[in-house]
């Protein structure tokens, strides 16, 4: 059976400590051909922030995950089809490599199967998520490329995520790491803002996350990156 994200091109993560755009609701994001929702963000995902967001997503068909962060907690909902776990590989506070998952499995009934984790490479020093989890973002492509085939060779993860967050990454870094793994999905997150940059990274990436834009410009920008990832899967 394929994993529920392996034909994911595009996929729209939702903040859910950011309002949405003027006149935008978290149902229209199901109508814009995205494949995916992830509900997640570095602070605040919690029960209240999130649980209201499900509801409103509750009629939708389209893949609904959570991304849990610090302190997680279980959603009960059954437009959730379930959690996407991080693991920042180049974290230098071990809370977000095993000590927050330590505490969510300890105090928490979980049902595996619906627990996915994701191999994190944060990029960005700049970033919110950097500064939390104190990444070492000083890293070339081969930093990058080892952290990658360490991912799926040594700790068997089947997502490896580049998180440039906020920030268009390097396009040539991208596509290194791509090139090196077997089979993990690579997942892309930060700076898609428009056609142009979701055309770009959907063609080094297997799967663009567009996040901040969502927030910052609406619903129909997103759309706009929807159709640039589409077009550049489908030209090559």
């Amino acid at each position: 059976m394929a994993a529920a994200w392996a034909q994911w091109e595009h996929v729209t993560k939702v903040d859910p400590d950011k309002p949405l755009h003027d006149g935008d609701s978290y149902v229209d994001i199901a109508d814009i051909g995205t494949d995916a929702i992830i509900i997640g963000g570095t602070t605040n995902v919690t029960e209240a922030r999130v649980q209201p967001i499900l509801d409103a997503l509750s009629s939708t068909e389209i893949p609904i995950f959570v991304e849990p962060t610090y302190r997680p907690t279980l959603f009960h909902n059954e437009a959730l089809s379930g959690y996407l776990l991080p693991i920042v590989l180049n974290a230098n506070d071990p809370l977000w490599i095993t000590g927050a998952h330590h505490e969510w499995v300890r105090s928490s009934d979980l049902e595996w199967k619906a627990v996915h984790p994701e191999a994190y490479i944060v990029l960005n020093p700049a970033s919110s998520v950097a500064t939390y989890t104190q990444a070492d973002c000083d890293l070339d492509v081969d930093d990058v490329v080892a952290y990658a085939e360490l991912a799926e060779q040594i700790l068997g993860q089947d997502i490896v995520y580049l998180e440039y967050s906020g920030t268009l990454g390097n396009p040539a870094v991208v596509a290194a790491t791509r090139n090196a793994l077997s089979s993990a999905q690579l997942f892309y997150g930060g700076g898609i803002h428009d056609y142009d940059s979701a055309y770009e990274m959907a063609n080094v990436a297997d799967t663009v996350i567009v996040g901040d834009v969502l927030h910052e410009a609406g619903i129909e920008t997103v759309e706009e990156t929807v159709r640039g990832a589409r077009d550049a899967k489908h030209e090559s």
